[in-house]
């Protein structure tokens, strides 16, 4: 199956009350993971790729791996989007061969970012093939990338209006809207559980009806990958006062972190929301993996030195492939999981 923008994806997830995963894309074992967890799952997916990405791993080098994963899951409906995109960025991946664009102009006054984005619709609608738009109203917390939001005491001042959000469709012409109901950006999300503003997101929902949304700042942050990274800490070993800190005190790499619950993502996805954008979980998982794996060698290494330190001493993995092999491995577990939460896995034969 070639691959495809996000209109048919969003109408089917409107009919059949699911969301599409939208998973942030950066290397190759995050996207073969992402892809075993469609091909277990069954799922249709969206490959998002940020400025940041483009930057890191070089475009050509992304569009060779995607190329890979659409001829080795030819069952799979797979979108390419640009995430987070700035107007000149949006414009560039139009003409490169996305599918799918986001441009994020939730920053500027509301007149601004209609203007831009009808332009940048424009150019995708003309297109041929037929490229989709989300747009951004409202404003997320949190940190991505380059994206700074406004702190969690003040998310309720930037929650999307949903008048504003009637005028910002009809007079942009997008094919998605991501609204602002009280997610945030990154791991750093939240101090307490958040209570993210269905009332607000179902007011949208009526004015709009039938228009597909999108929740941006969704990961749900889970705690056996915070736990995994706070307890196989990166610590300078000749760091005398550090090592004494980190055994006075308990070293957190991590503290403080909370995401978006996954039973409210669900929640969402049964709602309007028809995308579902996740980063910072992919992130966690392969942190923790690669980390849980060298923490188990020193681990091991230890316990060789007091017993004894007889026979051969344990071997440290500095092998990239035994390390990102079982990142790789998480990656295929948290995106199944996610697929499950969203209620849209076994959905790709709708697509055939």
């Amino acid at each position: 199956m070639p691959l495809v923008n996000t209109k048919r994806m969003f109408e089917e997830a409107m009919k059949g009350g699911f969301a599409i995963g939208a998973f942030n894309v950066n290397n190759m074992e995050l996207l073969q993971g992402i892809m075993g967890a469609a091909r277990e799952k069954k799922a249709p997916l969206i490959l998002q790729i940020s400025r940041g990405a483009r930057k890191y791993a070089n475009m050509r080098y992304l569009r060779a791996l995607i190329d890979a994963a659409v001829a080795e899951n030819p069952d799979i409906p797979l979108a390419v989007h640009l995430d987070h995109g700035d107007f000149e960025t949006a414009i560039a991946c139009i003409d490169e061969g996305f599918t799918s664009v986001m441009y994020d102009g939730s920053h500027d006054p509301i007149e601004k970012n209609i203007a831009d984005t009808k332009k940048i619709c424009e150019h995708a609608h003309a297109h041929d093939p037929y490229v989709t738009v989300e747009a951004e109203l409202g404003q997320l917390g949190g940190i991505e990338e380059d994206v700074v939001g406004p702190s969690e005491e003040e998310l309720g001042k930037f929650l999307t209006d949903p008048q504003d959000a009637k005028r910002f469709v009809a007079e942009t012409g997008c094919d998605s809207l991501a609204v602002a109901i009280g997610t945030s950006h990154g791991a750093y999300k939240f101090k307490h559980e958040p209570k993210l503003a269905f009332d607000r997101l179902q007011e949208i929902a009526d004015i709009l009806p039938g228009f597909p949304l999108v929740m941006h700042g969704s990961s749900s942050v889970p705690r056996e990958f915070i736990e995994k990274i706070n307890a196989f800490a990166v610590l300078e070993s000749g760091n005398k006062d550090m090592l004494q800190a980190a055994i006075e005190k308990g070293w957190e790499q991590m503290p403080h972190t909370m995401g978006v619950p996954e039973t409210a993502i669900a929640e969402a996805a049964k709602m309007a929301v028809c995308k579902v954008n996740i980063d910072t979980d992919l992130r966690l998982a392969l942190t923790a993996s690669i980390l849980n794996v060298w923490g188990t060698c020193n681990k091991k290494l230890l316990d060789w030195i007091k017993a004894g330190s007889e026979g051969k001493q344990p071997e440290f993995l500095f092998d990239p492939r035994k390390y990102l092999g079982p990142g790789r491995e998480a990656i295929v577990e948290m995106v199944a999981r996610k697929m499950d939460a969203l209620n849209v896995s076994g959905k790709a034969p709708l697509f055939a």
